[in-house]
C-alpha cells in the first residue's frame, strides 16, 4: 500500500501545479520563460536525481531500446502537456477553469490508452461509461460552482 503515499504526493503536487504555474507565468510575462523554468525543474528532478540514484545502485547501464523509446515518448507527452497548460494560460485560460478540465479529461484518456495497450480480457462493464459521465459532470460542477476571484 506504499503506492498510495505516492499517489497522494502526485495529487498534492499536480493539484498545486496549475495555480503556481499561472502565478509564475504571470510574473515572468512570457509563457516561454515559464516553460523554461518547468524544463529546469524537470531536469533537476527528472535527470539529476535518477542519475545519482542509479549511480549509487550501480545501475547506470543496460538501458533497453524499447524501454528508452517508450519512456522518452511518455516524458515528451508530459512536457507537451505542461506546454499546453502554459499556452492555455497565455491565451486567457485561468487555473480555476483549465485544471479541472485537464484533471477530469486526463483519466478518461488514460483509460482508453490503457485499454489499447492492455486490451480488456472481459467485456467492459457498463459502469465504466457511468464513470466517464461522472468525471465529466464533476468537472462541470466544479467549473459552474468555482469560487469567484
Amino acid at each position: 500500500m506504499e503506492w498510495v503515499i505516492f499517489v497522494a504526493g502526485a495529487v498534492l503536487s499536480w493539484g498545486a501545479y496549475g495555480a503556481l504555474l499561472h502565478l509564475g507565468q504571470t510574473a515572468l510575462g512570457n509563457p516561454l520563460k515559464a516553460l523554461l523554468c518547468v524544463g529546469v525543474a524537470y531536469f533537476l528532478i527528472g535527470v539529476i536525481v535518477p542519475i545519482l540514484g542509479l549511480s549509487a545502485q550501480g545501475s547506470l547501464s543496460d538501458f533497453g531500446t524499447s524501454g528508452v523509446i517508450t519512456a522518452t515518448i511518455a516524458g515528451a507527452l508530459g512536457a507537451a502537456g505542461a506546454a499546453c497548460i502554459i499556452y492555455s494560460f497565455r491565451f486567457g485560460g485561468l487555473p480555476v477553469y483549465v485544471m479541472p478540465l485537464v484533471f477530469a479529461g486526463a483519466p478518461i484518456v488514460n483509460v482508453f490508452v490503457s485499454m489499447a495497450i492492455h486490451p480488456p480480457k472481459a467485456a467492459i462493464n457498463p459502469m465504466l461509461w457511468v464513470g466517464f459521465a461522472l468525471a465529466s459532470a464533476g468537472a462541470a460542477i466544479v467549473l459552474y460552482f468555482r469560487p469567484t476571484a
